[in-house]
């Protein structure tokens, strides 16, 4: 003979159960929300690193003034570049933002 206690735990157990499937359920929606979001934003960083260096290349730089600073601070001639361009060309602040 089966007791009802024994039935009411076997039920208690089996709803037990079903909710873990639905709690996992809602787990993986979330992973799948996160995901989605954090590929977005990574989507979004990629579009605003290319639209800065689209920015950077139309800025006008004297190439002396690499020479210059590549030479005087002894750094590659990219990165004095590069400093010279995030200036908007200005050797003066590439050289203070290089030294400080």
């Amino acid at each position: 003979m089966v007791d009802s206690k024994d039935l009411q735990q076997q039920s208690k157990a089996l709803d037990k159960l079903t909710d873990r499937v639905e709690d996992r359920q809602l787990d993986s929606t979330r992973v799948q929300e996160a995901m989605a979001s954090i590929s977005a934003s990574k989507d979004a960083d990629i579009q605003a690193a290319r639209l800065r260096e689209k920015e950077l290349a139309a800025v006008k730089i004297n190439a002396a003034d690499v020479d210059i600073i590549a030479n005087e601070l002894e750094l590659d001639k990219k990165v004095a570049e590069r400093t010279l361009r995030e200036q908007k060309g200005d050797a003066v602040a590439a050289i203070r933002s290089l030294l400080y």
